[in-house]
């Protein structure tokens, strides 16, 4: 995927500034997914992140584009709630060994390069404690009315990386990302029969990946 986050979220409005978490995020942490120390990599703008800091849980985002962490600090101290926030490489993640309970990863997977998913996963496992679980949006290669995902990833290639980074996959499913349609108009109008939310956001597909620490 080569995108420029810096320049994307200095001067144009990305498709999944959504001004509050994804409703996927909200069902895991309903289903008991999220808890003790959480780590939201490639955090963004920071929604999921503040949301989960508002239920009560400590909190660390992350992202590599610096311009979508100064944004999150200042939604978050808008809304009242505390989230450490930082600019950080996923593929790396240094100074963060065993610290976290939880991984939320929303979208960030399916971003990076074939030789840095390896990277990444490892990553992750070092950041973590034993028995950590990992909760994964990631572009499927599947459609939702007729609506591809612009990166799809093979529902193989998630569980071979997954495996040989130390975790075991619980649930593997697929999905729905939510998208503003406004941003994403050159992309969706394409497909005429693309499939929108109640609040107009068009739904992309998605892999719901449950995974835990070994």
């Amino acid at each position: 995927m080569n995108l420029d986050f810096d320049d994307l979220y200095t001067t144009t409005t990305v498709p999944w500034d959504l001004g509050e978490p994804q409703p996927a995020v909200v069902a895991f942490e309903r289903a008991g997914r999220i808890s003790g120390a959480v780590l939201d990599v490639g955090c963004g703008l920071g929604d999921n992140a503040i949301y989960l800091a508002g239920r009560g849980y400590r909190v660390t985002a992350i992202d590599a584009a610096a311009p979508a962490i100064e944004q999150a600090r200042r939604r978050a101290a808008a809304r009242g709630v505390d989230v450490e926030f930082a600019v950080a490489d996923a593929t790396g993640l240094t100074d963060f060994d065993s610290r976290f309970d939880t991984v939320l990863d929303s979208a960030l997977y399916h971003c990076l390069t074939d030789e840095q998913r390896p990277q990444y996963i490892a990553a992750v496992h070092r950041a973590t404690k034993p028995g950590a679980l990992l909760s994964m949006l990631c572009f499927s290669d599947q459609t939702i009315g007729g609506l591809p995902a612009p990166f799809p990833v093979s529902e193989h290639n998630i569980r071979d990386t997954l495996s040989a980074g130390g975790w075991a996959i619980t649930d593997l499913s697929p999905g729905e990302l939510t998208a503003v349609t406004a941003s994403a108009r050159e992309f969706v109008t394409q497909y005429p029969d693309a499939v929108s939310d109640d609040k107009g956001r068009v739904l992309m597909p998605i892999w719901i990946v449950q995974a835990q620490r070994v």
